[in-house]
């Protein structure tokens, strides 16, 4: 049953889910938008698919505060068939991809996740930590020396604010205050506003103005097959991370069935593809997110701004999320794993440095995973044949 109600999932944690929310619903917005014009489509349209995203799978996933939406990942793979035959095929590959993480939930695809190697786990986690943060630095040529001093200055208060006081989380405070003076410093300061078109959208339901016909599908299948699996492997890779976080287990086949039925409902209303954001899902659990309602909260606040507060939300400026994001990534970065360098652990140093190392040259998490795993199979293969003999 996906629609179900935990008491446990909701309650207990309401103020701190509140903040973390808000927290999530602002750290959503740089990747979506930023990738959104990437693959060509409007910023405000991105941000309204991750908000219905996020809205299903808070009320049918199974892993609480784990943050979903329109990720960098499935936007890189969406651009070719934005480019070469428009929006209305990628509506349509979307909801493929939705029915195909259905059915891949019902046959129980997160069984294999017991496959997945520590070190490759490893790998995954820190690939996705270096992603974060060279996507941060990427940013800094088209900024001024007022916001190198932001962003200096926010990862200190980062660091600094948790030691003073633990009530609001320091992400949050951050935002406020420095949105208050980009108001201040407008000419000075590249704000959320300046990354792209952010002019109003009218959603609707509807199918996709594609015609229903066998080569549409075989246009849209190679697309949706490999949109279903890198967000099924970003997705499940997430959940543990935050289960380890939050102490808490999950139920990973309810989050798979999840991801499915929100692509499909996030299709119907004209978005694109997505699915677990580990950047963010840190974000909101370090700033106290615990619970359902927190997800939920991120949101509601992601459509009030893009409905209501827009032109609050245009004025948050991008060097305070820069520096808020490049201490996620320093904060999600596994540096337990190092250990594995410093004990001499040859194969297993090999295995994790060759999937860190395909994922951000190729920023695609199947082929890493794939190769990790393949990797690992063949040492155990030898490793067990050598001590057979």
């Amino acid at each position: 049953m996906l629609f179900s109600f935990h008491k446990n999932e909701w309650l207990g944690n309401e103020k701190n889910d509140l903040f973390a929310g808000l927290v999530s619903s602002i750290a959503i917005l740089p990747e979506v938008i930023g990738f959104a014009i990437i693959a060509g489509v409007n910023p405000i349209s991105a941000l309204f698919a991750s908000a219905i995203t996020l809205l299903v799978i808070t009320f049918t996933g199974g892993r609480p505060a784990m943050v979903s939406a329109a990720a960098g990942s499935m936007a890189l793979v969406i651009a070719s068939l934005i480019e070469s035959h428009g929006l209305h095929y990628m509506i349509a590959a979307t909801i493929l991809t939705g029915f195909i993480q259905l059915f891949l939930g019902y046959m129980g695809i997160h069984k294999l996740m017991r496959f997945i190697p520590q070190t490759v786990m490893f790998g995954f986690v820190n690939a996705l930590a270096i992603l974060i943060f060279l996507a941060q630095i990427q940013q800094l040529p088209n900024q001024s020396i007022w916001s190198y001093i932001m962003i200096v200055t926010t990862i200190i208060l980062m660091y600094m604010i948790p030691k003073i006081t633990k009530v609001v989380p320091p992400a949050l405070l951050i935002i406020l205050f420095m949105t208050i003076i980009s108001f201040i410093f407008k000419d000075n300061l590249q704000t959320v506003g300046n990354l792209g078109d952010m002019s109003a959208i009218s959603p609707t339901i509807s199918l996709p103005a594609v015609p229903l016909t066998l080569q549409t599908l075989l246009i849209i299948l190679p697309t949706s097959l490999a949109l279903a699996m890198i967000g099924l492997i970003e997705s499940l890779l997430t959940v543990p991370i935050i289960d380890k976080m939050t102490d808490s287990q999950s139920d990973s086949q309810r989050e798979v069935k999840a991801q499915g039925l929100g692509n499909i409902i996030t299709g119907f209303f004209g978005g694109q593809a997505g699915c677990a954001m580990i950047g963010q899902a840190v974000i909101n659990v370090k700033s106290g997110g615990r619970k359902k309602l927190s997800t939920l909260i991120a949101s509601i606040s992601l459509l009030l701004f893009i409905f209501v507060f827009k032109d609050i939300m245009i004025q948050i400026p991008t060097a305070a999320l820069i520096g808020i994001m490049i201490t996620v990534a320093l904060d999600t970065f596994e540096w337990e794993s190092l250990q594995l360098i410093r004990t001499f652990e040859i194969t297993e140093s090999f295995i994790m440095i060759v999937t860190i190392s395909v994922i951000v040259y190729t920023h695609n998490l199947a082929i890493g995973i794939i190769l990790g795993v393949l990797l690992s199979g063949i040492v155990y293969y030898f490793s067990k044949k050598k001590h057979s003999i």
